[in-house]
């Protein structure tokens, strides 16, 4: 028992009982309709795995730290979450497992992602009676699925509007990411594009500061759009970030960027809030304007291994409220992340059907029913020479999304662009030929040198850039 010492009162059974009584339902059978949680789980020195599992069944759905009376009008059996599975782990010091816990449906508002979260990870990351606490997976059923609308427009009708097939997109983010003069951002953006990028992007803190204002930005950035189309005859766009202080503001940007004819507009999703981004998805998809979204804050959340919640159950719930594209890391860059856990959640963005499979993070079979897809964006850190491990790693539905890869090339932003598209080319060309582009990847490149002179310089600068550290996160 984790609170104190029992009383009685007249009329029902009044004080403190163990959360285990009511709770813990090892006999429960799931119902298809359940929302399913995995939670990573440290108890206290001397709380019991079922009575801290059974309290965070409780304490997330119908229970508190005491009886009510007001039990007596509701039916506990309809509406509490169950822990209905406990796996332990042999050699655990810190005592620490796995708890499932089921929800019904009923406690959960359609179509609200901020409720889901509220609901299932609340209160209950504070509890004293836990050292730790963290939300590896979710199981969203069929049923609550369809009170989503999910992707504006998702993977294929993007490709259909931007007319690009067979490869991955390639993206780059303006850089220095704050300081620029809107003029000279729209120019950098349009030396990019003309050199053979489908997207260009403002990074996460660009939003309307005093060097910049958004509107200007986004009139610089129009006008190097248009330009570089009609250099290049491609379809070209700008991640231009509607994130701002209010939901009125954001959505004011997004109006003037559909205004002004732009294809893609950009949205922080987790600085900018659940309900924010769920608004603007909806506008999106009415104003057909594909959504970019990124992660900024992510690893505030989800890098600590014991307590928080797995970037996998984020990258699920955007999939829900609505995002065209979605920041979920490199494996090979600077950012944090491990492979067989990265294909997992990418898996789970795009596919419509994704089985069980531990060994990458997945801890529940999860059916989309139809639901569109979400691309994957690989930023950070990323270069030429790890365009054969991007390319096996992500496949063509992934947008490949560069920085200093390309802005840091020594001839100028567009040989930058040049290099990338070249890069990306020669991959998928072996790779289309039956080669091994892991292993075969870079003497397409080498090969690829003898006749790009900008690919050649970009090889020489960046041969000895490298990111090997120890993924902190793992399973």
């Amino acid at each position: 028992m984790i609170f104190a010492k029992k009383t009685e009162a007249a009329g029902f059974k009044a004080g403190v009982k163990d959360y285990r009584l009511t709770y813990y339902t090892p006999d429960y059978k799931v119902k298809d309709t359940d929302i399913l949680a995995a939670f990573r789980v440290t108890p206290q020195p001397g709380v019991p795995p079922e009575e801290a599992a059974a309290a965070v069944a409780a304490e997330s759905s119908t229970g508190t730290w005491t009886t009510v009376w007001t039990d007596g009008l509701t039916s506990l059996d309809r509406y509490k979450g169950r822990c209905y599975f406990i796996e332990t782990f042999e050699g655990q010091k810190d005592n620490q497992f796995i708890c499932y816990i089921a929800y019904p449906l009923d406690l959960f508002e359609e179509g609200s992602v901020t409720n889901l979260f509220t609901s299932i990870v609340g209160n209950v990351f504070g509890f004293k009676a836990l050292r730790a606490i963290r939300l590896e997976d979710l199981r969203i059923p069929v049923a609550y699925v369809k009170t989503f609308e999910g992707p504006p427009h998702g993977i294929q009708v993007e490709r259909d509007k931007l007319n690009k097939y067979g490869r991955s997109l390639l993206g780059c983010t303006i850089k220095p990411k704050l300081g620029l003069s809107a003029k000279n951002y729209g120019r950098a953006v349009y030396e990019g594009l003309r050199g053979g990028l489908d997207f260009t992007k403002d990074d996460e803190n660009v939003n309307s500061q005093p060097f910049m204002r958004w509107r200007d930005r986004f009139l610089f950035v129009s006008e190097a759009i248009y330009k570089a189309q009609a250099e290049t005859g491609e379809i070209k766009g700008h991640y231009l970030n509607a994130t701002a202080g209010t939901c009125e503001e954001m959505l004011k940007r997004a109006e003037c960027a559909k205004e002004f004819g732009v294809p893609i507009v950009m949205h922080d999703f987790l600085t900018g809030g659940f309900t924010a981004y769920t608004s603007l998805s909806k506008y999106c998809r009415d104003s057909g304007l594909l959504l970019h979204i990124h992660r900024a804050m992510h690893a505030v959340i989800d890098r600590q291994r014991n307590h928080g919640i797995h970037f996998r159950v984020l990258a699920k719930t955007l999939r829900l409220s609505g995002g065209d594209h979605l920041h979920s890391g490199t494996v090979v860059g600077k950012l944090e992340g491990d492979k067989d856990v990265t294909l997992g959640f990418v898996d789970l963005m795009r596919d419509d059907y994704v089985e069980l499979d531990r060994s990458r993070g997945i801890y529940f079979t999860q059916d989309w029913a139809s639901m569109g897809g979400v691309m994957p964006v690989a930023s950070g850190g990323i270069h030429v020479w790890h365009m054969p491990a991007l390319v096996d790693i992500f496949g063509d539905d992934a947008c490949l999304q560069f920085g200093g890869g390309t802005l840091g090339h020594p001839w100028g932003n567009a040989p930058g662009a040049v290099a990338n598209r070249v890069a990306l080319e020669a991959c998928v060309k072996i790779r289309n030929q039956g080669a091994n582009v892991l292993t075969e990847g870079g003497n397409a490149l080498r090969e690829a040198t003898k006749w790009s002179p900008e690919l050649a310089a970009a090889c020489e600068v960046w041969k000895e850039i490298k990111f090997e550290f120890d993924t902190i996160d793992t399973i």
